[in-house]
């Protein structure tokens, strides 16, 4: 199945370049690393790695996973290829209760 509203998908920039890409966060960081040594990626990338999140949504199978409480929840894993190097990168997903797209929340 299709990302629902995948057309309206939001990617905050600021958990790109402050947590996912950021070396230096507490939690990011291990993913941040990779991110850099597999694909070349760096904080300075967000906005590259937005616009690839979003075509993502909209161009790749999204897997349902068990509803929270906030809301339904979604993984689409997807091929990447940059800089001659190529990695599967998975993305989570969740349309709240309160809303009616489709919001990243992790990479």
């Amino acid at each position: 199945m299709r990302l629902p509203n995948a057309s309206s998908a939001y990617v905050n920039i600021n958990k790109l370049r402050h947590y996912i890409l950021d070396p230096t966060h507490h939690r990011g960081k291990h993913k941040a690393k990779l991110f850099a040594s597999i694909l070349g990626f760096s904080s300075a990338d967000a906005e590259e790695l937005k616009t690839i999140l979003l075509a993502a949504a909209q161009q790749y199978e999204a897997t349902p996973k068990p509803p929270t409480e906030y809301g339904d929840r979604y993984v689409i894993d997807f091929p990447i290829t940059r800089s001659q190097k190529s990695a599967t990168i998975r993305s989570s997903w969740i349309i709240r209760s309160t809303e009616d797209f489709p919001r990243l929340t992790s990479c």
